[in-house]
């Protein structure tokens, strides 16, 4: 069926108003001719997908924070794999419970604008691909047999704030949404690159989220650009004191596993400070992961004096850029 061809009045638009109405086009453009349905683009039932959690392309590799300790590579062969795979289990569940609050602040978001107004649509096509992707990760979870735990009760009540934000200051609300979705970006890009063996269920969830996500980050990114400049001095600061402190939380959140997992599989204190607190590869991993936002705020002015000295504090590379 073809697109209808919308076009926006553009006759008194100014040239940063045309750049934000042709990428809005574009991004609705790829919305409706590439997208994916949770159950129609994964075949779920196929026996070369099939999912057992002790399946040996679970275990960790030798290069990540947890695999490289001496305990996990003393666990048997069969609870390294198990571990591995809660691990991803517990991170889609994260990032369902996530996705979950993105959605209601993206429909928050929408409540505020005006008939006609353009990014109403692109807004929609988000909250669409959304909704696909938690199917797919509360799937993988079921498939599974573990249980997955999301959010503990303490951030659950705080994410009914953040889903106000989209209504009432929605450039705090997209930083969120580029806290939560750019270290989990990285992070699946990064096995999608390195040439490792990768169980091909999650390899096809993987494809199908970074495609989609990239059409998110691209939004949240190109929002924050024109509309951060014109806020006031007092909304600039609580965005400017914010930021270090939601992007350093939501990436260990993402990057690290969760207590209850720690619990469950009873990782020594020692060993989660060895593989994450203490750790230079994960301090690098953690900065890496938040480049391009870090990149972001420091050119919408939110890094330089004083905010700069929090960034050093939360060891995020400093408030210059993506160092």
């Amino acid at each position: 069926m073809a697109t209808p061809d919308i076009r926006h009045p553009q006759t008194e638009a100014n040239e940063p108003d045309r750049a934000w109405l042709s990428l809005l086009d574009r991004l609705n453009h790829q919305s409706v001719h590439r997208h994916f349905d949770a159950y129609a683009d994964v075949d779920w039932d196929s026996p070369r997908l099939a999912l057992d959690p002790e399946d040996p392309r679970w275990e960790l590799p030798a290069d990540d924070p947890l695999g490289e300790t001496s305990w996990y590579r003393q666990l048997p062969a069969s609870t390294r794999a198990r571990l591995g795979c809660d691990l991803i289990a517990s991170k889609m569940k994260i990032g369902l419970v996530f996705e979950s609050i993105l959605k209601r602040g993206l429909l928050e978001f929408t409540s505020t604008l005006p008939n006609r107004a353009p990014e109403f649509r692109y807004a929609y096509h988000e909250i669409i691909e959304e909704a696909q992707h938690s199917l797919m990760f509360q799937e993988f979870v079921n498939r599974s047999g573990l249980d997955a735990a999301g959010l503990n009760p303490v951030h659950r009540f705080g994410s009914r704030r953040i889903i106000k934000l989209g209504r009432s200051f929605p450039q705090l609300f997209f930083l969120f949404v580029l806290g939560g979705e750019d270290p989990i970006d990285y992070v699946q890009r990064r096995e999608l690159r390195s040439g490792r063996e990768i169980h091909p269920l999650l390899e096809r969830i993987m494809r199908i989220h970074v495609t989609e996500e990239a059409r998110h980050l691209s939004f949240a990114r190109h929002y924050l650009k024109r509309t951060v400049p014109g806020l006031s001095r007092v909304r600039r600061f609580r965005l400017a004191v914010a930021a270090p402190v939601i992007l350093g939380s939501l990436a260990q959140m993402m990057l690290r596993p969760s207590p209850q997992l720690a619990a469950k599989y009873q990782i020594p204190r020692h060993v989660i400070a060895e593989a994450y607190t203490r750790n230079p590869h994960h301090r690098a991993q953690t900065t890496a992961s938040l480049a391009k936002v870090r990149a972001l705020c420091t050119q919408l002015g939110l890094t330089g004096r004083p905010y700069g000295v929090l960034w050093s504090l939360l060891r995020l590379g400093g408030g210059g850029g993506a160092g």
